[in-house]
């Protein structure tokens, strides 16, 4: 773990993968030092803001923290309908070597969990699936996503919340609507959330 100043009120923290971040995150956000006030996990990196306090004292609490590991810590579940038509599905099979019946009996099988949002708004990176899913992205982006497109790439899910150029692999597509800026809050999906996909008719 590396902790590093990010401004006047932040710190980053360099950690060594996605399940360190968020056995940080966790510990962190049940129980939060004096004076932090927001946590923004990402792939390799957790950012700690904070406000009224001293930049020494927030980075002494984090360093001192023991992650909590094992079961995640879960905020919310949410369940997202796909209708299984993606342009690389066949592709998807092809990969992982199941029929297309089968990796939609896996991303539907297992639950993910919401690890950290970014890209665009609303964008979560889900983890925690069947581990036979983990797929490369595509090697040339497409672009523009439809938005609802369910897709993988590199061990993680997602839906893209609104139109947008993607690598993913897109496995179908769902109606919910994964990003409303009329709803409080407006992302569907947050860190902690668990995301069960269903099987939707065509």
């Amino acid at each position: 773990m590396r902790v590093r100043r990010f401004g006047d009120g932040a710190l980053l923290v360099e950690l060594g993968g996605v399940e360190e971040v968020v056995a940080l995150y966790d510990t962190l956000a049940a129980a939060p030092p004096q004076g932090v006030t927001d946590l923004v996990p990402a792939a390799r990196t957790l950012l700690v803001r904070f406000d009224g306090v001293r930049p020494e004292t927030v980075e002494a609490a984090v360093l001192a923290v023991r992650p909590r590991t094992g079961r995640r810590a879960v905020s919310g579940e949410v369940t997202i309908p796909v209708v299984y038509d993606g342009a690389d599905l066949a592709e998807v099979s092809g990969l992982t070597g199941l029929t297309t019946r089968e990796v939609i009996a896996a991303h539907t099988g297992t639950p993910w969990i919401v690890a950290f949002c970014g890209f665009s708004p609303g964008f979560g990176y889900l983890t925690g699936g069947d581990p036979r899913l983990d797929v490369p992205r595509r090697p040339e982006s497409r672009v523009r996503v439809p938005p609802g497109s369910v897709a993988l790439a590199a061990g993680f899910s997602a839906v893209y919340p609104r139109e947008s150029p993607g690598g993913w692999r897109l496995l179908g597509h769902t109606t919910l609507q994964i990003w409303d800026l009329t709803a409080s809050p407006p992302a569907l999906l947050r860190p902690g959330t668990r995301v069960h996909f269903t099987e939707a008719g065509p």
